[in-house]
């Protein structure tokens, strides 16, 4: 065998033993949850992935509630929540050696919206809760046109259907009548496609096909929200099992950069610095 084949023999060799330890070496990190934190994650991730070649993230949706349960199950290393974690969630992690920690990521609020066609510019929060409850039918009740209202909600595996329905509703019950929805997207599809619609969505989501009401004269914004002045708004969190090591924490401290947080408002949510 020639000098020259030897060596691609052994060139071969050595790439078919290095390759393995190459794709073994790429370090996994799996975050699921809230449909409104999913932006920030998914972008974040982006672009942390374009920083470090050998981090793989996966990030998904489906609910707070969702991923929640994925960090209890074990199945996630990072859960994203619009909410804070209930007390028999708590429970069911110890339960399984799971103990959440929260990292709050930014600030968000619930932008009441209708479709663009509503002459309806603002609502109070008694109008909201008279709305969601059933109690309130027509948009003639509050200056409108003589519209049957269609009432679209989140449903209950959402942190955004919580916070808003203990800011709205308190201990009242939500309308049968409403059109529950899986994420924020959903919920802005059908009122941008719904001339007699409602829905709330986070302020990332907010887009020329739908229309924020004032609330108790307030328009929802990143300024009112981080004044106060927006009275429906909430903390957004990722939950790790304990204080995170090694890719999660690097992870969370990057969108807690100013980089990262820069990327929090360009996704349209409020960031905390």
């Amino acid at each position: 065998m020639s000098k020259i084949n030897s060596f691609v023999v052994v060139l071969a060799l050595l790439l078919v033993a290095v390759m393995p330890f190459s794709v073994m070496a790429q370090e996994e990190l799996t975050i699921q949850g809230s449909s409104t934190v999913l932006p920030i994650a998914q972008k974040a991730a982006e672009v942390y992935m374009e920083q470090n070649s050998d981090v793989n993230i996966s990030v998904r949706g489906g609910g707070s509630g969702n991923g929640i349960a994925a960090l209890i199950d074990g199945a996630v290393d990072i859960a994203d929540a619009s909410r804070f974690v209930k007390q028999a969630e708590v429970q069911a992690a110890v339960e399984n050696g799971i103990y959440p920690v929260p990292h709050r990521v930014a600030m968000d609020g619930i932008a009441v919206v209708v479709n663009p066609a509503n002459s309806v510019e603002e609502l109070s929060l008694e109008d909201i809760k008279s709305i969601y409850t059933g109690e309130a039918t027509n948009w003639s009740e509050f200056g409108g046109p003589d519209m049957e209202i269609v009432v679209v909600s989140r449903d209950s595996s959402s942190g955004t259907f919580e916070v808003f329905n203990e800011i709205t509703l308190g201990k009242e019950r939500l309308t049968k009548a409403a059109l529950l929805q899986a994420s924020n997207g959903a919920v802005a599809g059908v009122v941008s496609d719904t001339e007699g619609a409602i829905g709330y969505v986070g302020l990332g989501y907010l887009s020329d096909s739908l229309k924020a009401v004032k609330v108790n004269g307030v328009l929802p914004s990143n300024a009112t929200v981080a004044s106060g002045e927006f009275p429906i708004a909430r903390p957004l969190f990722m939950f790790t099992d304990g204080w995170p090591e090694g890719l999660t924490a690097r992870f969370i401290n990057f969108i807690l950069s100013a980089e990262g947080q820069a990327l929090v408002k360009e996704q349209g949510f409020v960031p905390l610095h």
